[in-house]
């Protein structure tokens, strides 16, 4: 054991696939059901957009902040390194730890019941065939992230690129086939429900940092990092803003306050039940490439901390073929699994959402 953990990690993610996990980390099932939740505290058209943009923008800027720190501190760790060096290891080790317990092992579980959930449209399952299968979901794609960083980003490449083409087929048929609804009366905007709207809007965009977590595995990371921070959340904020004038497009007002699955309501009324059946296949690719760039970047913080002596030792152990920290691999995956199979998603997003303001905020 003690010979692993002297096994260095390779360099093997280029700029395409820095970008991709940006782009898939953030894109994952929110915004097919955000935009309501928007709706809802702040009942306005125009306000609706404008929480949007605002949190796209905020988003945008903490990336640009988040770049220079991966220019300034390009080691494994992202978030936890930054802390760490910025402030006291006592930051780090907070970060840390938080995101094994709740946030990353959280939003893992999460984001696997909504793959399942969707993939029970598909082939009915019960609440225990669910659960089972978010677990497979999770161990699937933590196995292929176990045997190598090439084969985890190529996956995650790949169901980014999927993402994206379903995504842009979403567009095509809102635009294409909806006509303008009419409008419900807006309702008074408070700055309560603002800010409520605007939690819900930077939910739908949380993720983007997670790229820096594989520092030490990114070819020139002082240069591919900050690009694809740039690049990957600029491309999220124009998708974002996109759909979400789509939705309005096809869907009158009052309906968007009361859809729970938002973008099959929206593609049901602008191109028949058909094209709204796929939508469950676009929500299944967006979940798993979403997990996918999760699962990869949150072992990477625990074999930084088992380095600094601030986790468990056997949490920094390379594989001595895959050069894989493939020990936290499988004990992320452990620990998503039993959160999916004893949580349900309602306590497990507020969990996650908890503790992620406890360091955002």
């Amino acid at each position: 054991m003690l010979g692993d953990l002297k096994v260095d990690l390779t360099r093997s993610i280029g700029l395409m696939q820095a970008t991709a996990m940006v782009v898939g980390t953030i894109v994952g099932s929110s915004i097919f059901v955000q935009p309501s939740e928007v709706s809802r505290a702040v009942p306005s058209f125009w306000g609706m957009l404008l929480v949007w943009t605002v949190s796209g923008a905020l988003t945008w800027f903490g990336a640009s902040v988040c770049a220079e720190l991966a220019s300034a501190f390009p080691r494994t760790g992202g978030v936890y390194v930054f802390l760490r060096e910025m402030f006291s290891p006592a930051a780090g080790f907070l970060w840390g730890w938080a995101m094994f317990w709740s946030m990353h092992s959280g939003i893992i579980a999460a984001i696997a019941m909504v793959f399942a959930r969707y993939a029970a449209t598909i082939v009915p399952m019960t609440d225990a065939g669910i659960r089972v299968a978010a677990v497979g979901g999770i161990l699937a794609l933590s196995g292929i992230n176990y045997v190598g960083v090439r084969p985890g980003s190529a996956v995650q490449t790949g169901l980014t690129m999927a993402k994206i083409g379903a995504i842009v087929l979403l567009l095509a048929l809102l635009f294409g086939g909806g006509t303008l609804a009419a409008p419900a009366a807006a309702g008074a905007v408070t700055a309560t429900g603002f800010f409520r709207g605007l939690a819900a809007g930077l939910f739908a965009f949380g993720g983007w940092h997670m790229v820096t977590y594989a520092a030490e595995e990114t070819l020139d990371p002082e240069r591919t990092i900050p690009r694809a921070l740039m690049f990957g959340t600029a491309v999220v904020v124009l998708v974002y803003l996109m759909l979400n004038a789509a939705y309005l497009l096809v869907l009158p007002f009052d309906r968007v306050l009361s859809s729970t699955h938002i973008a099959f309501d929206a593609t049901l009324a602008a191109a028949g039940p058909a094209a709204a059946s796929a939508i469950s296949v676009l929500v299944i690719v967006s979940s798993l490439g979403a997990i996918s760039g999760i699962i990869l970047a949150g072992p990477r913080v625990y074999f930084a901390m088992a380095d600094d002596g601030l986790l468990f030792r056997w949490m920094g152990a390379v594989h001595p073929r895959y050069r894989t920290p493939y020990l936290a691999i499988m004990a992320q995956a452990i620990w998503s699994s039993v959160l999916v199979l004893t949580g349900t998603y309602g306590t497990i997003v507020s969990r996650v959402i908890y503790t992620e303001w406890i360091f955002f905020g």
